[in-house]
């Protein structure tokens, strides 16, 4: 059969896109990708992009790593699903049981698997109100949770996540994020939850206290120790659960496996994960202290779909990648790495007001001449569209839109990093106003 190539560039695409889809799903780049490795993808036309967007943050081990594609075409070969709740396979538990030793804390645990960082986000609220018999919910301004009922009323920003889909579910509240950067310390922050207890809701009808450890869609901005300290405090003090919602910052995104790891001895009780766990393939897991986990009864837990067996194999390749490969010192060295470009490109802009992150989770926060209280939110957008016609792939981020978040693979070559940050550079002498 004949392929016209006219039907098939990028414009082309985009239009049948637009008359198939509905417009509200939201476009980054107006590309489509016709084959990626490691760091880099090709478009439809042939054209080569550096990603600095990794899926977000589901690539630290790349686009097709060689391990991770081995190991799903070997469960191809044997079989694709039976439904776990049906019929077991071992995958499944081997990944639980190397989830439940890497996870922090000095303490029996249980893990479980299902799809989508929004379903395991769900799920831990579930076990947290069946293990405290308690309803309420507590998450932070900025955050970011999932796009499902529960996940959208979780998240703390309305454009473009909960408008025109109200009502949210009952009993959900929200207090501060510290961001000294926006005038909120972490003494605000936790007088915010406190306040809570005072103007909306008893403590002791609260059964989580939900937070990411370095904020995603909300802009890169990193939970102080201190803070997560006091969150311990006052869960500890109530019978509240908290849970490390570790979606975006998880499988060694920041330096350690998981983010919460750098928190000293504050341990969350419940964790969730997805992205990068599957190296490509859909799956998510949430992990916690056996008694919480235990808390559901026999069925109120599971999912068609959950931990698939082409899922498993997958994950299981990216923990073996990250030992053989010492991908967690790799995350260190490609964040110092980024943080340096990214300073010295902030060097002669002030426009860009703050270089930050954990490990190899970095952004730049654009501020219109320097000023704080002048989000950038245009230039940023400027630059993201720029970069790609340039050949590097960003996202924007932050409850302002004026923050570019990198997420590139952990598994890129510092030549790639250093072009990606050469790109981004020129954009900046070319587009930001000194």
């Amino acid at each position: 059969m004949h392929r016209d190539p006219h039907l098939h560039t990028n414009a082309a695409l985009m239009a049948r896109r637009r008359a198939a889809l509905p417009a509200g799903m939201g476009q980054a780049h107006e590309i489509f990708v016709q084959r990626a490795e490691n760091a880099e993808v090709w478009d439809v036309e042939g054209r080569r992009y550096i990603d600095f967007a990794g899926g977000i943050a589901v690539l630290n081990t790349g686009h097709r790593h060689p391990a991770v594609v081995a190991a799903v075409q070997a469960q191809l070969e044997r079989f694709t699903h039976t439904c776990f709740q049906v019929l077991a396979y071992e995958p499944y538990v081997e990944l639980c049981e190397r989830l439940n030793a890497l996870a922090p804390g000095e303490f029996a645990k249980k893990s479980f698997l299902l799809t989508s960082g929004a379903e395991a986000v769900e799920n831990a609220v579930k076990i947290a109100r069946a293990y405290t018999r308690r309803s309420a919910v507590i998450a932070f301004g900025g955050a970011f949770h999932g796009r499902t009922l529960l996940g959208m009323a979780l998240t703390g920003k309305v454009v473009p996540y909960k408008q025109g889909f109200g009502p949210m579910p009952a009993e959900i509240f929200h207090g501060k994020f510290p961001c000294p950067l926006h005038g909120v310390s972490v003494e605000d922050a936790v007088a915010s939850v406190e306040a809570l207890f005072k103007y909306d809701v008893e403590p002791s009808r609260v059964a989580a206290i939900i937070l990411e450890p370095v904020q995603g869609e909300g802009g890169f901005y990193v939970a102080p120790p201190a803070f997560v300290r006091a969150l311990r405090d006052i869960c500890d003090r109530h019978g509240i659960v908290l849970i490390a919602d570790e979606v975006q910052t998880g499988a060694g995104r920041t330096g350690t496996f998981l983010a919460c790891e750098q928190w000293g001895d504050v341990v969350p009780d419940l964790i969730t994960m997805a992205k990068s766990l599957g190296g490509g393939m859909p799956l998510s897991a949430v992990i916690g202290r056996a008694e919480i986990m235990d808390a559901p009864g026999p069925g109120g837990l599971g999912g068609t779909y959950a931990g698939n067996p082409l899922a498993c194999a997958a994950a299981l390749a990216v923990l073996d990648a990250f030992e053989r490969e010492q991908l967690l010192e790799r995350s260190r060295a490609v964040g110092e790495r980024l943080v340096a470009g990214l300073r010295a490109i902030a060097a002669r802009h002030p426009t860009i007001g703050e270089v930050r992150g954990l490990g190899a989770m970095v952004a730049v926060e654009l501020f219109e001449g320097g000023d704080v209280q002048r989000p950038a939110a245009a230039l940023t957008q400027q630059i993201v569209k720029a970069a790609a016609q340039a050949g590097l792939i960003l996202l924007s981020c932050g409850t302002h839109a004026n923050v570019i978040r990198i997420l590139v693979p952990l598994t890129a070559s510092d030549a790639v990093l250093d072009e990606g940050l050469t790109i981004l550079g020129g954009l900046f002498d070319r587009l930001a106003q000194a």
